[in-house]
Parts: C-alpha cells; structure tokens; sequence
C-alpha cells in the first residue's frame, strides 16, 4: 500500500474526474470530514475503507492502494500460469526464459506474490536442468519473499532447497530441512494435505539413500494417503486459463483472477505427479524387497513412466535402476543391462548414489556371469562415485561384496583393505543415525504396518 498522501490524492482526482462532491463520496458508511482528512493525507485508510471507496469510484481496490492498474496483475498471473503450464509439460528451457522476464515484470511492479512464484518457478526449472547452486539460491529467495506467510506457503521453496541438498550429496541436511517442516506443520495444527505430500514425498529419496527404508517406505504411504487424485488436470487448468483470458478481455478483472486461481491450483498438482512417482517408486521397492517382484515391477513401471511424460530424465534414470535390478531377479538380464547403460550414459548429472548403484548392479550380474574382471572394474567404479555421495550404507556394503570377490581370487591382504574401508565408513559417527520420525498427520492418512522388509538391494538394510 502506498503513502497515505499518495492515496488521498488518488482519491481525490478520481472523485474530481467522476463529478462527485466529498459527502456523495462518503455516505452512506463514512462523513464528507474523513475524506478531506484522507484525501489530505494526514491519515492512512483502512482496507475497509479503500474497498468501499473503490466500489465507489469505479475502480479496484488495488489501483486505488498502490497506483497500479488491476489488470496489470492479472495479466502477470496469467503469464506466470503459462509458465508453469510450460514447465508441467516438461519444456524447462522454455519456461525459464518466462520466468526470468515475468521476474523482473514483478520486481518492477513491486509484487511480492508474484515475484515469491517466478522464483519458484526458476528453481524448479534449475532442479530439472541439474543447476543445483542456482536451484538452491531461487528456492532461498522465494523463502525470504514469503516469510511472513503461513508454513504451508513456504512448503515449496523449503522442499526444492531440500532436493536440491539431496540431489548434491547433502542427505542429511536434506532429511533436516523435510523433517523439522513437518514436525512444525504437525505442531502448528496447519497440516495441509498438499504442503504434506511434497514434503513425505520428497523425503523419501534422503531416507533410502540413508538406509532408513521403513521410514521411508512409511513416508510413501502417508503421502499417497494423503494426495489428491486428479483426471485429466491439464485439460482442466488449460479450459481455466482461456476463461481467464476472456474475462480479462471483457474488463471483469475479478472473474479473470478467479479462473487463474484454479488453474494455478491445478498446475500445482501437476507437479505433485514427480513427487507422487516417487511414492510409486518406493512402493515397488519395498515389494521387491518383500519377494513380490512381478507387483514391484508394476509400481517401477508406473513411476517411470510418470516421470518421463514430465520429461524428468534425472529421476526417469534414478528408478532405472530400481527397475533393473527387478529384472535381473527375474532374469531379465539383456533387459536389466540395457536400463542401465542408457543411465551411465548421461554422465555425472544422474546423481552419484544411482550411478554407483548401477555399476553394483552391473558387477554383480558379471559375477553371476562368472565374469570377476569385469565385475571388479564395475565395483571399484561405483566404489570411487559412493565415495563422494555420502550414502555411507551403501559404500559400506559395496565395500563387503568387493573384498569378498579379491578373497574367491586370491587376494587377501587386498581384499582386507577393502573390508576395513567398509567398516571405517560403517563406524563413522553419525552417518546412519537419524533422530525421532516426524510425527504422522492427525487426519486422514491410512496407518502404514509393520514393514518386512527381509533383505535389501544393497544386501541388508541398516540399522536407522
């Protein structure tokens, strides 16, 4: 809102243009006495106050508050709608250009709101690209913008800097950032489904890396629980979009708003199908773990297929190997081989905890092959990417299946060194230890049971 001398005179030149005296203004809720001292600026008006002199007036309550034609606003929504309808559909490079220019369209009309949105829409645009510096710093600026807003408001930018954390190697700070939000939302009594099933969701990819698989798999039941099922929502929030462009043609600035607000919602949704892919991702896992592989086939399937209409080759690639490593137990072995070098191919921009899983993969099937060289070049690979990844569980075991191939070939004392590697990142303090799981939603979340979990695709889940 702008200086009340900036507003009184406002008011005053658009009650001069209409013709109409300060108590034809003022009546029936207010006297011709308080518009003079508003229109003078010696006092700041209510919201109350602004909205009925609009009404009056003719115009909206925004103009008359900061100056700003309302249709200005409108029209950045609308083209901020576009923007994330370009990057639902996967079109990132695309949707970055838009949002960069609507930011500085927002920036320049002082819109808090809808600059907090072009940068959330650059940060997820960078997560998506593998940008994870410049991920973190949009998704930072988006939180300092909606600070004073109610946490479940600030959910976005908190998830994206906790997957871009995660994404860089940083499993814990990642666990930290997600749990302690959901404990707060849980405690502040503003649980929204939605703020909860980006925030479960994204958690469970620190989780597993972790080795906490039944907190994770608990995290995959709560938000699917818990999410919204939509039919067909991109046609829906495109039918939105058009009304809105019709409304705002015809002047009704309210209505247009109005429809961008359902399509913004939708949009929203859509992008909930990335992280709802990773609870079907997480499902699979634990059926695969339990036995149940045609079924967890099923569920890694679906997710995969999720993430690549959303063009999301980074995480497409990650359940990947979840996938093969389904195959190979079902002996699909060609089919198995094939998911992952078509992940290897894409280079570092996978993330070293799935590429390193796919050399094990790789090594382990050359071992079943009775092929140990190539096997022990497939280890010592993925040995050298877990190194850097922090997911000490996982090198920790790695450690154990390459020490046990050097002792079958004669090598002790080498494979001696290896079993101590294992052990030295087994006993670093605090690496497999989380503190208490967040506290379950109060409402309508389906208890998850028991997990049974008999074995792991790392050969043995940890302890958490």
């Amino acid at each position: 809102m702008d200086e009340p001398a900036r507003i009184g005179s406002r008011v005053q030149r658009m009650r001069t243009e209409l013709g109409l005296t300060q108590r034809q203004l003022a009546e029936p809720s207010y006297t011709p006495a308080y518009i003079s001292t508003l229109e003078s600026g010696r006092v700041r008006p209510s919201e109350t106050a602004l909205r009925f002199l609009a009404g009056r007036l003719g115009t909206s309550y925004e103009e008359l508050a900061t100056g700003r034609p309302a249709h200005l606003a409108t029209e950045l929504r609308l083209a901020l709608a576009d923007a994330q309808q370009t990057l639902a559909t996967g079109a990132a490079d695309e949707a970055a250009v838009r949002y960069r220019r609507l930011l500085d369209e927002a920036e320049e009309l002082a819109l808090v709101a809808e600059q907090a949105e072009a940068l959330l829409g650059l940060g997820d645009c960078a997560l998506e690209a593998g940008e994870l510096a410049d991920a973190i710093g949009r998704f930072e600026a988006a939180e300092r913008l909606l600070a004073d807003e109610p946490l479940p408001r600030r959910a976005r930018p908190i998830r994206g800097r906790a997957v871009a954390h995660l994404l860089a190697g940083e499993l814990r700070y990642a666990c930290y950032l997600l749990e302690s939000t959901i404990d707060e939302l849980g405690a502040s009594g503003l649980a929204d489904p939605e703020a909860l099933v980006l925030l479960y969701a994204a958690v469970i990819g620190p989780y597993i890396d972790m080795g906490a698989h039944a907190r994770a798999a608990h995290a995959a039941e709560l938000a699917l629980a818990l999410a919204p099922q939509v039919s067909d929502p991109a046609l829906v929030a495109g039918m939105h979009r058009q009304v809105a462009r019709t409304f705002l043609a015809e002047g009704r600035v309210a209505d247009a708003d109005a429809s961008l607000a359902k399509a913004q919602a939708i949009y929203g949704q859509l992008r909930l199908r990335t992280d709802l892919a990773h609870c079907h991702w997480m499902r699979g896992y634990v059926q695969a773990q339990n036995g149940e592989l045609a079924a967890a086939e099923r569920e890694l399937r679906t997710a995969r297929e999720m993430l690549a209409a959303r063009r999301a080759a980074l995480y497409t690639a990650q359940v990947e190997v979840e996938l093969a490593d389904v195959l190979r137990r079902l002996g699909r072995y060609e089919e198995a081989a094939e998911l992952l070098s078509a992940l290897l191919e894409l280079g570092d921009s996978h993330g070293a905890v799935h590429a390193g899983g796919a050399h094990r993969l790789l090594g382990l099937m050359a071992e079943e092959r009775g092929e140990p060289e190539t096997a022990e070049e497939h280890y010592v690979q993925a040995l050298a990417l877990l190194e850097r990844s922090g997911a000490t569980g996982d090198l920790a075991d790695l450690c154990r299946m390459l020490g046990d191939l050097l002792r079958r070939t004669g090598r002790t004392e080498a494979a001696l060194d290896v079993y101590r590697t294992g052990l030295g990142h087994r006993a670093a303090p605090g690496t497999t230890t989380l503190g208490p799981a967040p506290a379950a939603p109060a409402f309508g979340a389906v208890p998850f049971g028991p997990a049974r979990i008999s074995g792991s695709r790392w050969a043995g889940d940890r302890a958490e």
